[in-house]
């Protein structure tokens, strides 16, 4: 059974989003995104400074069995990619949250409370 962490908020599209203390909102995919692909091979991620909008596909997940687009859950700007992703996009399968796959700096930080809770997440799982 995929793990979920109960301080982050979630994607109904399998992302999760975690609001860091200098206001700023780290981005990676769910334990239960990466246990559908299976074996991760390769991630496309959003180039640094983009303005992204909430629902936007903004990059790829690629495994052994699938491809998957990435979506923003939040609009905002890229200010970090997860460059260390690109070299073993593996990490993901063995440590989904603490692979992260961008920062952004939210446009409207409210956005992340129209995201699902834990609770929710569970649910749409």
């Amino acid at each position: 059974m995929s793990t979920i962490e109960s301080d982050l908020r979630y994607a109904s599209t399998h992302e999760w989003a975690r609001l860091e203390t200098d206001g700023t909102v780290t981005v990676g995919i769910t334990d239960h995104a990466q246990e559908a692909l299976g074996d991760v091979v390769f991630i496309e991620l959003p180039a640094l400074d983009s303005t992204l909008s909430a629902g936007q596909p903004v990059g790829v997940v690629e495994s052994v069995k699938a491809a998957s687009d990435i979506h923003a859950p939040i609009s905002g700007t890229v200010i970090a990619v997860n460059e260390g992703l690109t070299e073993a996009p593996e990490g993901v399968n063995t440590h989904p949250y603490q692979s992260w796959f961008y920062r952004l700096q939210p446009s409207n930080v409210e956005e992340l409370q129209q995201l699902l809770d834990a609770e929710g997440y569970q649910a749409v799982c």
